[in-house]
């Protein structure tokens, strides 16, 4: 774990310590998601947040569709490839 701190300034920016930008491979231009929750600011990488909330979404949906095996699947993709190769 880092602990640091920064300084908001004027115009509500702040500055990332060295430290923080290393350990998360930023760079000038790069963009980072914050997340409020609860008293806590997360800062993390987008695209780990859209694929994180995407899963959470998505928990339960095989089952739902009744997909609980490699082999629901194959079945789902040979179906698929069927309709496609048919068009």
């Amino acid at each position: 774990m880092i602990f640091n701190t920064a300084k908001v300034m004027s115009k509500g920016q702040i500055t990332l310590p060295i430290d923080i930008r290393k350990s998360m491979k930023l760079s000038t231009g790069d963009r980072v998601a914050l997340i409020l929750q609860n008293d806590r600011v997360i800062m993390m990488n987008p695209a780990i947040y859209a694929m994180e909330t995407l899963q959470s979404e998505m928990e339960g949906e095989w089952a739902k569709a009744g997909i609980n095996s490699e082999d629901d699947i194959n079945a789902l993709m040979k179906e698929i490839r069927t309709e496609v190769e048919g068009l």
